[in-house]
């Protein structure tokens, strides 16, 4: 598909969406939204996500995100995804540029093991902003995998988003079974040559990320405790139970509901 088509079909979609007013929109009409359009399209993955309104604002003429008028964390999180996102947050974002954040502040003990990083030679032409495809790599970044070094099970991410990744539990089935291998290897592809930030409603630490493979080992626990921070000190922990289906319990500071 030409530029010229890619760009008459996200006018269509936009008619139509606007006609519509709900989400959700298909990835190419969100990814070459003009910037000037993410608060508009945003209050509305908003309210549907949530069912809470996103107070906007005329500035020059443009609409903006209302700081002043942000009152629940919800919103204010909203207003960062457009405003507030530094480096260092696109660097954490990363799944394989954070270990050297985590390596330097705390030690290297306490990051998972690593078996394979798999990234193009041109690596950072994203962040570089340059005209690239790994469609055009060769060979494609899925097939520099070293199969034969890794064990029997593993899981394949893609550092540049979030849950795009898959569990390999037998590595020889997995080898063995042609359409099981062609499928992942055309998921992982697709989600190679794209951006993860129009998916969650402009999560901008995500654009122009270098896209790349993290191959790790599979961890087998039923639980996990995640801890979120605010301004650097723990308030929200949240206890996930992994045994059957997924069930999360959260948690304050004094571990009460």
């Amino acid at each position: 598909m030409s530029i010229f088509e890619k760009w008459k079909q996200g006018l269509q979609w936009m008619k139509i969406q606007d006609k519509i007013g709900e989400p959700p929109w298909e990835y190419d009409f969100l990814y070459n939204l003009p910037e000037r359009e993410y608060p508009k399209y945003l209050k509305k993955i908003f309210k549907y996500r949530t069912g809470e309104d996103l107070p906007l604002k005329r500035e020059h003429g443009e609409l903006v995100i209302d700081k002043n008028r942000c009152k629940t964390f919800n919103q204010k999180i909203q207003w960062i995804k457009l405003y507030g996102i530094t480096d260092l947050m696109s660097n954490c974002a990363d799944k394989a540029n954070v270990r050297d954040f985590v390596r330097d502040c705390i030690g290297s003990e306490y990051l998972k093991p690593v078996l394979q990083v798999v990234r193009s030679e041109e690596s950072g032409v994203r962040n570089n902003n340059l005209n690239f495809s790994l469609s055009t790599l060769n060979p494609p970044l899925f097939d520099k995998i070293d199969f034969e070094k890794l064990p029997d099970s593993f899981v394949i991410k893609c550092a540049h988003g979030c849950k795009w990744h898959y569990i390999i539990r037998d590595k020889k089935d997995f080898l063995n079974n042609k359409r099981l291998f062609d499928i992942v290897k055309r998921n992982i592809t697709g989600w190679l040559e794209q951006e993860f930030f129009p998916y969650e409603g402009f999560e901008l630490q995500y654009r122009k990320m270098e896209p790349k493979l993290l191959i790790e080992p599979f961890m087998k626990e039923n639980r996990l405790i995640e801890v979120y921070c605010f301004n650097g000190i723990p308030k929200v922990f949240a206890d996930i139970h992994l045994d059957k289906g997924v069930r999360i319990c959260t948690y304050n500071e004094d571990f009460s509901y």
